[in-house]
C-alpha cells in the first residue's frame, strides 16, 4: 500500500474500534436516580428500533438526504459537476421535509400520542424539546458524528448481495447513533413537527426560531460528517 493509503485506513480502523467500545460502554451503563435501572440496554434496544427507517430505504428505493451525502465521492472523482450535487442535495433535502411533515400530520390525526394515558405524546414533547435545548457545540459534535455511521451504513450495503446482507450491514451502525445520542436532521425534520403540534396541548409551544436554527446547524454538521470523514476519505484512500 502507498504510505498515505496505509495511514488513512489506519486512522478508520481505530475510529471504528473507538465507535464500538463507546457503544458498548453504553450498552453497559447502568441508571443513575431517577433513571431507569438497565438504562444502556434500553438505548441500544432503542437504536435496533430505529434501524427500521434505513432498512425500509435501503431495500425499498427510496432517497434520503444524509445517505445521499456520499456523492460527494463521485463529485471528487469528477463524474458529476457541483451543480448536479446541490440540485440532488436540495431536491431530496425538501422531498425529506415534506415527508416528515407530512407523516407528523398523519400521525397526530390517528392519536398514537394518546397511548398509556398520553405518555407518548408528553416522551414526543421531550424529545422535541431536547433537540432544540440542545448546546449548538454538542450539536457541531453528534451531527457530525452521527452521518459518519448512517454513510458508512450505507457504504457496508454497496458491499452487499441479498436483502439479508443489507439489513444486517444497517442493524449495528444505525443504533450505535442512536444509543450514543448523536443527531440527525432528517429525523429531526419528524421529531420537532410532532413535538411542536403536541406541545400546544401540553406545556408551553415550542420556539419556532430555535427549532429551525437547530435543524439548519445539525445539517450541516451531518454534511460535514458523511462527505469529508467518510465519502471523501474513502476517495483518498
Amino acid at each position: 500500500m502507498p504510505v498515505l493509503t496505509m495511514f488513512a485506513l489506519a486512522v478508520l480502523a481505530v475510529a471504528f474500534i473507538a465507535l464500538d467500545a463507546l457503544l458498548f460502554t453504553i450498552t453497559m451503563t447502568t441508571g443513575t436516580t431517577g433513571q431507569p435501572p438497565a438504562l444502556g440496554l434500553m438505548r441500544s434496544a432503542g437504536g435496533i428500533t430505529f434501524s427500521l427507517g434505513l432498512i425500509l430505504v435501503v431495500v425499498g428505493g427510496a432517497v434520503l438526504f444524509t445517505g445521499n451525502n456520499l456523492i460527494a465521492m463521485a463529485w471528487a472523482s469528477g463524474r458529476v459537476t457541483t451543480q448536479q450535487v446541490m440540485r440532488n442535495w436540495g431536491g431530496v433535502y425538501l422531498g425529506n421535509l415534506v415527508g416528515a411533515i407530512g407523516t407528523a400530520a398523519l400521525v397526530r390525526l390517528v392519536g398514537i400520542h394518546s397511548m398509556s394515558d398520553g405518555a407518548v405524546g408528553a416522551t414526543m414533547v421531550q424529545i422535541a424539546r431536547s433537540k432544540i435545548a440542545l448546546d449548538p457545540v454538542l450539536a457541531v459534535a453528534r451531527g457530525i458524528l452521527c452521518n459518519v455511521l448512517v454513510c458508512l451504513a450505507i457504504w457496508l450495503c454497496m458491499g452487499a448481495w441479498t436483502v439479508t446482507d443489507k439489513i444486517l450491514a444497517i442493524v449495528f451502525p444505525v443504533p450505535a447513533f442512536v444509543a450514543c445520542g448523536f443527531e440527525h436532521s432528517v429525523a429531526i425534520m419528524y421529531v420537532l413537527p410532532i413535538g411542536a403540534a403536541l406541545a400546544a396541548g401540553i406545556s408551553a409551544p415550542l420556539s419556532v426560531t430555535d427549532a429551525v436554527g437547530n435543524l439548519a446547524l445539525v445539517t450541516i454538521c451531518n454534511v460535514l460528517g458523511g462527505t469529508v470523514l467518510v465519502a471523501l476519505i474513502y476517495w483518498l484512500v
